[in-house]
């Protein structure tokens, strides 16, 4: 362990690899973003659907069990977070990557078909294990593949896929739910799956990855494909790295507290994401908006969370990760707390707007600074490991709106909950210590 501490792989960034251009470095993020839309759009359409869902005449279900519709895919991804983030550093980040977004669009077709609440369930659990893998490998690629002075730039624009689904969920919804129902609007999810082939002709292998596993000349290839150097003696040469190396690194005495603050916020961060994306429609049907205007909400929380991820990822670069997280997690919790406060419609929507750019932007910051944060040889378990805690976060989010739900209480205690959840991820995130 010695050994690869002190020796463990550089960034392309580093200035002793040389820097990677960054329009090659856009090919990489181009990809990545593709794979985080359809995971933002899969999380978009369970708000989309919940009012006809809420509403089905064959399937009679209660608050609760609407809350754990959008329970059974964060489930899945729990599971396949740390099952293929440990995997990809044992086999490579590119092959479980492709996997991961294919077995996701299949099963989402099959969500479209269920005929069942059962197999809707198992099938969106089983899309959920190709979700789960699909973010720490983005997260990783684009992280080693992007120019130092444009990390958080490069993981906001990679990562403002996920609001830009959301948002392209709600206006599915709101175009087809009227006439089609639920199941077109499912069915478009699995459309990723048809450019999966030219994925795995651009995408390239990571090369820490490469360089780790002793593959000394396809590293070189791939580093001359690229126009950077690969340092002699700059990675570890341990091929069997395991998952013991990598929790030890994780959990060591020297990471521990920073492990436990990224940990609670991002579980903080992803529970306000499932719980807002998934409810916001229906608690503004609760507030009295008809169907179309309570899918625009979420559509500007979407949008607005899309200009927020650029936004701050410039911001970050500028003026730190850390500062620029918390402040935004701020901001969010104001928002989310001023929802409870019915004014005029378009005051609502600045209201919701304030929220999107504050809540999901943040999070989705905080995953590009958790994993550049982390050694490279264990960036994309760490993150996986990270992300599959906070997804108990994400479980918690639709089932705290179900419960809510439930009590037959105003639509504004939703708020107030929410509000101090964005409220303790902004503490998390400012406890982090100074990266060593």
């Amino acid at each position: 362990m010695d050994n690869i501490r002190n020796g463990a792989a550089r960034d392309l960034s580093s200035p002793r690899g040389g820097e990677i251009s960054h329009a090659k470095s856009l090919v990489v993020v181009l990809i990545c973003w593709l794979a985080i839309f359809a995971e933002g759009y899969d999380v978009g359409v369970l708000g989309a659907i919940l009012p006809a869902l809420s509403t089905d005449n064959v399937w009679h279900l209660t608050p609760l069990e609407l809350g754990a519709m959008g329970s059974y895919t964060v489930f899945g991804m729990l599971v396949g977070g740390i099952v293929v983030g440990t995997l990809s550093e044992l086999y490579g980040r590119k092959p479980m990557f492709l996997a991961c977004l294919s077995l996701f669009a299949v099963c989402t077709a099959v969500t479209a078909w269920s005929p069942t609440p059962t197999w809707f369930g198992v099938s969106r659990f089983a899309a959920g294990l190709g979700l789960g893998g699909i973010i720490p490998l983005a997260a990783a690629l684009t992280i080693e593949y992007s120019p130092s002075a444009k990390k958080n730039l490069n993981y906001g624009i990679m990562y403002s896929g996920y609001s830009l689904g959301l948002f392209a969920a709600a206006l599915v919804g709101r175009w087809l739910l009227p006439d089609y129902g639920w199941r077109p609007v499912v069915l478009i999810g699995a459309l990723p799956v048809l450019f999966v082939p030219v994925m795995a002709w651009l995408l390239p292998e990571s090369l820490d990855f490469l360089v780790a596993k002793g593959k000394d000349e396809s590293a070189r290839r791939l580093a001359a494909r690229l126009g950077v150097r690969v340092p002699a003696g700059s990675a570890p040469r341990e091929t069997e790295l395991g998952w013991r190396a990598v929790l030890g690194e994780i959990f060591s005495p020297r990471n521990a507290f920073a492990t436990a603050c990224f940990w609670i916020a991002l579980f903080m961060g992803l529970l306000l994401v499932y719980g807002l994306a998934q409810w916001l429609p229906q608690i503004m049907r609760k507030s009295g908006y008809d169907l179309g205007d309570s899918l625009l909400f979420l559509a500007v929380f979407s949008f607005t969370s899309a200009i927020g991820g650029i936004v701050l990822g410039q911001w970050a670069d500028r003026f730190g990760v850390r500062l620029t997280v918390t402040l935004s997690y701020l901001l969010g919790a104001v928002g989310i707390a001023l929802l409870a406060f019915k004014g005029s419609i378009w005051l609502n929507y600045t209201v919701v707007a304030i929220a999107g750019f504050g809540t999901v932007s943040a999070s989705l910051i905080l995953t590009g600074y958790l994993a550049a944060y982390l050694q490279p040889f264990v960036r994309a378990a760490g993150t996986g490991w990270a992300l599959s805690f906070s997804r108990i976060g994400a479980l918690s989010g639709p089932l705290m709106g179900g419960y809510i739900a439930s009590l037959n209480v105003g639509p504004e205690w939703n708020f107030y909950v929410f509000a101090i959840v964005a409220a303790i991820a902004a503490l998390a995130t400012a406890l982090i210590p100074n990266k060593r």
